[in-house]
């Protein structure tokens, strides 16, 4: 019976024999270093099993149990403390830029015409300060957009100080192997879209790792430059990288810096405009050597090169690149290069000799060949630091919070604070700040326009619809900027990983994986940046179950909702009602997924794995900007999409049908059109027009429901009077599940299509009536 990765014990080691994964899934295992003779180590279980947490090449992997039993080790050993490795490193001014053009023959230079923009593709693993440094390098010269034909983000701006520059911030990636969206997506802009240089920005704290991809990024032969980031963090463990031998190994340019600190950021774009402007490619691109293994590798390589050379050149593709993603078994490139029949199983053939040389199938076998190659330069290169502070940090951290009998509980308490923070203390009393601010506003304007006896239909439309409807709405500005500055502030410092790697047992109960975890998350914040954070799942079924679910989580757009009525039904109750609210939108959704998991959606959710990277502390430039995205984003709403919705719904409540001012708003042509729809809501206690207009308001923005009654009734008082405290719950639960806003409905019609996003707008009212009329039916029955 074979040993498998699920059977090592915790804080053992053990050497991976064989992974028998299959696919993609497989390839992704190889390419983040799991492969035979590599050394891993049991870190530890979820809370409840599932999954594990392993140390591969000095960083921590998460994978399902099922995965883990499907990876055979041997030689079950204690874990080998690390050793201190100390050197004198001699200290050795950096070369020049470019390093003077030694990395490329002068004779065939084709250096870029004046006046062109100097285009770049930032690369990078996951949580390697790849967000950092492009807004170090770019400051607030960004946009966001997608990259053509899919719905992955993609962010653009120009270098501070050079105007002739594009860097595009391609997605966080391990590899070029196509297992995700983003991998396929980084790979196609590199080969099709052509920018003249790539920077590759790398962990230095975990150097081995990330290099993997830069391996795969000089077989494109691009002009690149390798940015070593977390260098003060590497330092002040005791250790250091020999970058004049880095480079000289690499064959192009290498620039430690520390993207937080904004240390070597100068040098770093200055070698990038230079191997950019001379298109000085890595000197270095064939990793295999004759003599490793017998040369099985080299020989198989250098064959298929041989046979495939017209047809990458023909479909303009890196030669070297197209031979080793055809030696792994890479549809897609094969696919591409439109080979014959004839061409195909010559290549089989040497790709089956080549595996049975090495004694490794064939995607083993070229990992472990770009693997070597990283340990022959890490070893010459490399001085390996102490067990990081960082690390030791990390682990201390989560034996709370992904410890067995403390991480749910954690995990509970922590999002209850955040709540806690930003609807009791810190988000109402900015709230209350602004709207103190805006009342002082409505009173002189009204004053003024009273003194200058401008025509009442003016004066209304100015007071009643712009003042006190988006005025009460940007009221709530504080709050929701509060909260997200609490989810990016845990998602960037590390911790949301955590919540997934916990999350998933349950999560999978339900049909998803603890990936999923995130974007619901999210969607506590905004259901939009929520259903677009569903990009990143590999899993097409996986990515429509949580888009789908996501709307459910409550979102901030809806605070300004929760807030007016606590302040007005339930006051000294708020924190108890939105609590509540929140997890009755959970448990719905809980519910769905169910009902989901075994009728749309049948079938297993996504594999599990994860990087858990050591908890940092998150930039304040990148939590700022984040903050000062959403804060105008909320902003271009309420005075584009509400505001609209405000006079709209203003003007359809002045006047009736023959547009002539009315004295009794219940003769508008709103009352009209509202009373025709509002019997649908008598069951649930509130059929009035005025309510039944508001509702309508909210599909195009959640914040304008309040806007709407505050203009529609007049006042707090004329609402409290005309609801009962049963009838107010019910339309709270009502507001909390039915159909999302416009901008929401409008994302997930570019994400899923057109029949997905009505089906959504139409369910979610279903289910909102229905689950109302229970919250209704069991209020009366115990007497409210």
């Amino acid at each position: 019976m074979p040993v498998t990765l699920n059977d090592l014990p915790i804080g053992q080691s053990a050497t991976v024999e064989s992974v028998g994964a299959t696919g993609a899934l497989r390839q992704h295992f190889l390419d983040m270093g799991l492969i035979p003779q590599a050394t891993v180590t049991m870190v530890k279980r979820a809370p409840m099993g599932d999954p594990i947490e392993v140390r591969i090449r000095s960083y921590e992997l998460t994978l399902r149990v099922a995965e883990a039993q499907a990876i055979t080790i041997t030689d079950i050993r204690d874990e080998l403390p690390q050793k201190e490795t100390r050197a004198e490193i001699e200290e050795i001014m950096h070369p020049g830029y470019g390093e003077g053009g030694k990395y490329h023959v002068k004779e065939h230079e084709h250096p870029l015409p004046e006046g062109e923009t100097i285009t770049f593709a930032l690369a990078g693993n996951q949580n390697c300060g790849k967000t950092t440094l492009f807004n170090r390098l770019t400051g607030s010269n960004q946009h966001v957009g997608n990259f053509p034909g899919v719905t992955v983000d993609r962010k653009d701006g120009c270098i501070i100080g050079h105007n002739e520059t594009l860097v595009t911030d391609l997605p966080g990636i391990y590899s070029l192997s196509p297992y995700t969206n983003e991998e396929i997506v980084s790979r196609e802009f590199i080969l099709k879209e052509n920018p003249k240089a790539i920077i590759n920005i790398v962990d230095a704290t975990n150097i081995e790792r990330n290099l993997y991809l830069t391996m795969q990024l000089m077989e494109l032969g691009r002009p690149m430059v390798l940015a070593l980031n977390m260098m003060d963090e590497v330092w002040a463990n005791g250790g250091s990288v020999r970058v004049n031998e880095m480079e000289a190994l690499l064959g192009m340019p290498v620039v430690p810096i520390s993207a937080s600190r904004g240390e070597g950021i100068e040098e770093l774009i200055d070698h990038a405009l230079h191997v950019a402007k001379f298109q000085e490619p890595p000197a270095v691109q064939d990793f295999c050597d004759s003599k490793d293994n017998g040369g099985a590798v080299h020989r198989c390589l250098h064959s298929i090169m041989h046979i495939i050379e017209d047809h990458a050149q023909k479909a303009n593709i890196p030669l070297r690149f197209a031979a080793s993603k055809i030696a792994e078994g890479d549809t897609l490139i094969i696919d591409q290069l439109d080979l014959d029949i004839n061409e195909k199983r010559t290549l089989a053939h040497i790709v089956k000799q080549m595996e049975a040389e090495r004694g490794l199938d064939r995607a083993a076998a070229i990992a472990d060949m770009r693997f070597s190659f990283i340990d022959k330069v890490c070893r010459q290169t490399v001085v390996k630091p102490r067990v990081s502070r960082e690390h030791i940090r990390s682990l201390q951290i989560d034996e709370v919070l992904t410890g067995k009998y403390t991480a749910i509980p954690s995990f509970i308490a922590i999002m209850a604070l955040v709540f806690w923070l930003t609807f009791n203390v810190i988000g109402v009393w900015l709230n209350d700040a602004l709207d103190w601010l805006i009342g002082c506003a409505t009173d002189y304007t009204d004053a003024l326009l009273t003194t200058l006896q401008v025509n009442a239909s003016i004066h209304s439309l100015i007071i009643d619809a712009i003042f006190n409807g988006v005025g009460s709405v940007l009221s709530f500005l504080p709050t929701i900027v509060v909260l997200f500055f609490f989810l990016s502030f845990l998602e960037d410092s590390g911790y949301m990983a955590r919540v997934a790697f916990v999350m998933d047992t349950l999560l999978r109960k339900i049909g998803l994986s603890g990936r999923s975890i995130v974007p619901m998350l999210i969607g506590f914040g905004c259901t939009v940046p929520g259903v677009m954070a569903s990009r990143t799942l590999p899993s097409e079924r996986d990515r429509k179950m949580t888009i789908l679910l996501t709307p459910f989580m409550s979102c901030s757009a809806k605070l300004p909702i929760y807030a007016f009525f606590v302040a007005a039904f339930f006051p000294g109750n708020g924190a108890l009602i939105m609590i509540g609210l929140y997890l009755l939108g959970i448990a719905v959704a809980i519910l769905l997924g169910l009902l989901m998991k075994n009728t749309l959606f049948k079938g297993e959710a996504v594999p599990f794995v994860m990087e858990l990277p050591n908890y940092r502390m998150p930039g304040a430039k990148n939590v700022m900007l984040l903050l000062w995205d959403k804060a105008k984003d909320f902003l271009q709403r309420a005075f584009t999409v509400i505001f609209v919705a405000t006079i709209v719904i203003w003007f359809l409540q002045t006047f009736d049908f023959q547009l002539n001012p009315v004295e009794d708003s219940q003769t508008s042509i709103l009352a009209v059109v509202a009373g025709w729809i509002s019997p649908v809501f008598a069951p649930l206690g509130f059929d009035d027009w005025r309510i039944t207009t508001a509702l309508i308001g909210g599909f195009m923005a959640k914040e304008s429901v309040v806007s709407s009654l505050s203009v529609l009734f007049g006042s707090t008082e004329a609402l409290t009077a005309a609801l009962s405290a049963l009838t107010a719950l019910t339309l709270l639960v009502f507001c909390l599940l039915y159909t999302p806003c416009v901008a929401s409905i409008a994302t997930i019609n570019r994400e899923l299509g057109g029949k997905w996003a009505i089906g959504v707008a139409v369910f979610q009212c279903v289910i909102a009536w229905i689950v109302a009329l229970i919250v209704r039916l069991l209020g009366m029955m115990l007497g409210y």
